[in-house]
């Protein structure tokens, strides 16, 4: 599929080969990243749909350089104020483009400008939108500066008018008078409907906020998801059941007589990994310092009637301090890994595995030798193409300490 702003917005980066040839470059870039720890490596799962999979667009105001004509888009590569509006973007579902393309045409017969980030003149700064793949909630942000003229009421009623295959369950204002090109949390006013949008995500049900972090490509989350708790060590009840590695709800998994106690999720977020491995575990922590997704973590568990997860909100050092261990600890640390000290307080858990979610391989091939040291053996690596069109994968490791 062709695209007019291909290698100008930087959204894509392998738009022009076939998938296929995508994978494979991805498959050499995880061997590098990984170095010599890439003969470890097995499956690289593909994406289950590489197309419209995008389930969060933060888009800028802008103009598109030649036509001085206001834009809404994603900011063009080595460009201030330059946008690709994506009215043909594969990535995303064409719910987003109606609403992108319609958004625009009410603002273009206003008089209002886009912010202009070095002279600080203008009102519209930007448009998040969220969406629920497997509910098709969909969930709305404007931000602009507190001196937008133009009145939201007709824009709301528009676009609640719209014929989309989901549907808007929440419109919300931002305004935001600062100088840093940021969505912010702050200054929020909802216009309709409610704050949150619903997901379902392995057969359970999650709210997500619009600042919520959940994982951008909702049907990927799956495969990923399925390959942690393969991990942790909640298997399929049949062969049958692994046929449907794509779709397994969590009914699917065993709730064994013989759980392990402990698990311990480390930078947990709104507890989703931790909610999905917890039919193999007596009980499962949580741990994230951002507290308002503790409280989200909180809710969800309660919502989905879940009885054996706990969340805590603190640093992960402090809880890796104060803690005896777990059973199994699994950890999604930040693109950068595993902050040093606290490494080495991980390193020195008694845990029998440790399942590493590595957004950025190179991270987790650094922070590696140090967990080797510790004791623990490297058993097997899976990827997860989590971003078809772009260079980005996530690897999931699988580490055993030697003396269990």
């Amino acid at each position: 599929m062709s695209c007019k702003h291909f290698g100008r917005c930087g959204g894509c980066t392998y738009l022009d080969i076939p998938y296929e040839e995508e994978l494979t470059i991805k498959k050499g870039h995880l061997d590098e990243a990984l170095g010599e720890y890439a003969r470890y490596l097995g499956i690289l799962h593909p994406a289950p749909h590489p197309e419209a999979y995008r389930n969060k667009m933060e888009l800028a105001f802008g103009d598109e350089g030649k036509d001085v004509c206001l834009a809404l888009g994603m900011r063009k590569k080595r460009s201030m104020y330059e946008v690709a509006t994506p009215t043909n973007c594969i990535l995303i579902c064409q719910d987003f483009k109606k609403l992108i393309t319609h958004v625009l045409k009410f603002f273009r017969a206003t008089d209002e400008k886009f912010f202009h980030r070095k002279l600080h003149t203008g009102t519209l700064r930007h448009l998040t939108l969220r969406r629920g793949e497997f509910t098709g909630e969909i969930l709305l942000m404007l931000s602009t500066t507190s001196t937008l003229q133009t009145s939201l009421t007709p824009l709301v009623t528009s676009l609640l008018a719209l014929p989309l295959e989901g549907k808007i369950v929440g419109i919300l204002h931002a305004k935001n008078d600062g100088v840093a090109d940021a969505v912010k949390n702050e200054n929020i006013t909802l216009l309709h409907g409610r704050d949150y949008y619903n997901e379902k995500i392995c057969g359970l049900s999650f709210k997500v906020s619009m600042f919520s972090f959940f994982q951008t490509n909702s049907r990927g989350a799956e495969v990923l998801y399925d390959v942690v708790r393969k991990f942790a060590g909640a298997l399929p009840k049949s062969a049958a059941s692994e046929a449907r590695a794509l779709s397994r709800p969590h009914e699917l998994f065993e709730k064994s007589s013989a759980k392990t106690d402990i698990g311990l999720d480390l930078y947990c977020g709104t507890g989703t990994i931790a909610q999905i491995v917890s039919p193999s575990f007596k009980k499962v922590i949580g741990v994230e310092i951002i507290e308002d997704a503790i409280l989200a973590a909180r809710e969800n568990a309660e919502l989905n009637n879940i009885q054996n997860c706990e969340f805590h909100a603190c640093d992960v050092a402090e809880i890796l301090n104060s803690t005896e261990g777990a059973d199994v600890i699994i950890v999604d640390p930040p693109r950068n890994g595993l902050h040093p000290k606290a490494l080495e307080k991980l390193a020195a858990l008694p845990a029998e595995r440790l399942i590493y979610v590595a957004c950025k391989p190179k991270s987790f091939a650094r922070d590696l030798p140090t967990l080797l040291a510790a004791g623990y053996t490297l058993q097997k690596i899976e990827a997860v193409d989590m971003f078809p069109r772009t260079p980005h994968v996530e690897a999931v490791a699988l580490l055993r300490r030697v003396d269990t």
